[in-house]
């Protein structure tokens, strides 16, 4: 529930923003009853904030004149807000933001009373948040600002790129949309010219980016949220069924987070259900957990883990054969130089 303290606060701002409003519809943004909303202007007249009245079809209620709320007025969990929003900014962005999320912090802390610093300080130092990269951020950092200023002016941009799915890198001429960070990854999203549709790109596979003369128009109906969820929508998906024998459950159970399913049997084994962008991905997640666990679906994901496993029993096999006879070996050199 919004505490009251709150509500005085959006109903300042309210009143600030547009004069002569309807006590109903006050009261309906507040998500309050009319009864409450004068008890609320009855509090605000009490702590001196001037609140007047018009009658009549255009009229409503209205501040007097002149009155403007203190630049900065927050509750401490608003306070609290803000400043892990801005640590959050200097965690994703690094050096692109680094001073100006400590220089937003510096003036907070100059002007927010001692309650609302205090809670503040206490939320940074025990609400953290870290790790957030799986890549070297201050390596990306100047394709960072180069895309940041393209998105920013909507120049187009050449970039050299090399994808997962192709063994050499490939030239691209990309009008880039926007900068996306999602599952510790840098994206950007534009239109590729190449391929002749809207694509997401890897921040780290680009091997080099230089900035065009050209200009490009962003389009009036792009939406990066509705994109973003339509991309994931659309993304093929390889849907795998696997067991945990009952020595390896606790694997399994211990992240369930990794599941769309899971089936607790009752000889202590543990059935999961995952859903993986490819085979290849499915196959690499699947021998991460060794002979604990044993693929049920899809058939061509058996074959393949089957395989890999087979290719990679026999590299060690080939050196474990090779063994006896280099141990001979140096069981005689030993003995020569012992004579």
């Amino acid at each position: 529930m919004t505490p009251p303290a709150t509500r005085l606060i959006t109903l300042i701002m309210l009143l600030q923003r547009k004069p002569n409003q309807k006590a109903a519809e006050l009261a309906e943004a507040l998500g309050i009853s009319v009864r409450t909303l004068h008890r609320y202007f009855a509090m605000l007249d009490e702590m001196g904030i001037p609140i007047y009245t018009e009658r009549g079809p255009h009229g409503g209620f209205s501040l007097v004149r002149g009155y403007r709320m203190p630049p900065l007025v927050l509750t401490p969990e608003e306070a609290t807000a803000v400043y892990l929003g801005t640590s959050m900014v200097e965690e994703i962005w690094g050096s692109l933001y680094r001073e100006a999320a400590q220089g937003a912090l510096a003036k907070l802390d100059n002007v927010l009373p001692d309650e609302q610093r205090h809670e503040a300080a206490w939320a940074r130092r025990s609400l953290v948040v870290t790790g957030l990269h799986r890549s070297d951020l201050e390596a990306l950092t100047p394709l960072l600002e180069k895309l940041r200023r393209a998105v920013r002016e909507h120049r187009q941009v050449a970039l050299t790129y090399h994808s997962q799915s192709s063994p050499h890198p490939e030239e691209r001429t990309v009008d880039p949309y926007a900068l996306v960070h999602r599952w510790g990854w840098w994206y950007v999203v534009g239109y590729c010219h190449l391929r002749k549709e809207m694509r997401s790109f890897r921040v780290d596979r680009i091997n080099s980016l230089n900035l065009t003369a050209r200009v490009f128009t962003l389009p009036k109906t792009f939406d990066i949220q509705a994109y973003l969820a339509q991309e994931m929508q659309n993304q093929p998906q390889v849907r795998v069924r696997m067991v945990f024998t009952a020595q390896a459950a606790h694997v399994a159970l211990t992240n369930r987070a990794y599941w769309e399913c899971v089936e607790e049997q009752t000889d202590g084994s543990v059935t999961v259900t995952m859903s993986t962008p490819d085979l290849l991905w499915a196959v690499s997640s699947v021998l991460a957990y060794g002979p604990g666990v044993k693929v049920l679906e899809p058939p061509e994901l058996q074959c393949m883990v089957a395989e890999w496993a087979r290719r990679v029993a026999d590299q060690y096999t080939q050196n474990a054969a090779a063994m006896p006879a280099r141990n001979e070996t140096d069981r005689k050199i030993k003995k020569e130089t012992h004579d």
